[in-house]
């Protein structure tokens, strides 16, 4: 052990006879232990947010989609389905045929996007976690499944053959539209299930039959406009999509899950890092305290100090004893915060402390990567404050005049 470090060690641990250091020196220690607790708290509860909130798109989420790269659809060959059925790191996959539309009924109209599935999809997403109410279409029918929030905006209820739903669809072409009878084409549709998934779903989509979304907008049987794939547990992602490319061609353009909601994952990631930075100044003004608890040290040791420099001690081994000093109590402070943290965030997972809605508790996670960046941050912040402290050491100071 170096000689500045052992000194450091023992300055630690001993008490001033300064009953005032002592003190400050406790508040340091315990800002850095509430600030290292409070940023891995934060971060815990940021990362239980984000889990939440992605479970719900998630759910309908395929583990790869392949879109179409222009235009609004893309044709799917026989010999590329029976490609696309010899990749082994692929579970199951579903085409999808996915448009805007009208849709009309009992008077009332609204705007929503119909997505037509075929039978496979069912191997996508498990459609019972979804459905509130009501049952799943059957292919080959005239049958959909709406969203919780269309159909309170339709006014519409389950099986209601008096009161016909009817979607449209602007024909394509060019040209001015002359009459407005024969500018949509148009299908009759009996609504026989209620998902909900979130908000944004729900106010908007429409699932059908993948022959209706075809029938309506005059596609071919082998025109799509999108591929979902779920994927074996043990697929590479990166290695299935260039599989997929292969096959397909750059007619498509192939996206993970994080890709198909970057708006979302930008938007709490970003939520993220301004809780991280604003915390990081919280710590930075509490390593102030630091910084003041070593300098009154500085002082109240001046005759030790200067006996250190008789004896041989340098001014650069005598800076580095605070410099030590102050980086121990950094880390040692952080480390016992962050212990108490992870205490703190179990309970809250096990015994729900804290509660959003009564029957809703204050989602937390802990993930390992936030202990590491709030342990290296403060490390970090440590250091410094450390470095700036002994910086104060200068030979005047410790010779006695």
């Amino acid at each position: 052990m170096s000689f500045p470090l052992y000194i450091a060690k023992r300055y630690l641990r001993s008490k001033s006879s300064n009953n005032a250091i002592n003190f400050i020196t406790i508040i340091a220690i315990i800002g850095v232990i509430l600030g290292a607790a409070s940023l891995f708290i934060v971060l815990s509860g940021f990362a239980g947010l984000k889990d939440f909130t992605l479970q719900f798109s998630s759910i309908v989420d395929p583990d790869l989609k392949a879109e179409t790269s222009y235009g609004k659809s893309f044709e799917l060959s026989n010999a590329e389905v029976a490609q696309l059925d010899t990749l082994n790191s692929i579970a199951s996959y579903s085409k999808i045929v996915e448009e805007r539309v009208i849709i009309s009924s009992n008077n009332k109209n609204t705007i929503a996007t119909i997505k037509g599935v075929d039978q496979n999809f069912e191997q996508i997403v498990s459609v019972d976690s979804i459905l509130d109410t009501g049952s799943w279409i059957d292919q080959n029918t005239r049958e959909i499944v709406v969203g919780w929030g269309l159909s309170n905006t339709l006014s519409l209820g389950l099986l209601d053959y008096t009161k016909p739903l009817n979607i449209y669809v602007p024909k394509p072409g060019k040209g001015q539209i002359t009459s407005t009878k024969n500018a949509f084409n148009t299908v009759t549709a009996n609504n026989v299930g209620i998902f909900y998934i979130n908000e944004d779903l729900n106010d908007n989509y429409i699932f059908a039959p993948i022959d209706l979304a075809q029938n309506l907008l005059n596609y071919k049987p082998n025109q799509i406009t999108a591929i979902e794939f779920k994927l074996k547990p043990s697929a590479d992602i990166e290695s299935v999509k260039q599989e997929i490319s292969f096959i397909l061609g750059d007619k498509v353009i192939i996206k993970n899950r994080e890709q198909l909601n970057d708006a979302l994952y930008k938007m709490l990631n970003t939520e993220n890092l301004a809780v991280y930075l604003i915390f990081t100044l919280v710590l930075i003004i509490a390593f102030f305290n630091i910084v003041g608890s070593l300098i009154m040290m500085m002082l109240d040791k001046k005759q030790s100090l200067n006996t250190l420099f008789n004896i041989g001690a340098t001014v650069k081994d005598i800076r580095r004893i605070f410099f030590y000093q102050g980086s121990l109590m950094s880390i040692v402070g952080g480390l016992l915060g962050l212990i108490i943290s992870v205490i703190v965030v179990i309970l809250q997972q096990r015994y729900a402390l804290l509660m959003i809605t009564p029957s809703l508790p204050y989602p937390v996670a802990i993930k390992w990567e936030n202990f590491f960046v709030a342990f290296l941050t403060i490390s970090i912040l440590g250091v410094i404050a450390s470095k700036i402290a002994s910086a104060r050491i200068t030979e005047s100071l410790v010779k006695t005049n």
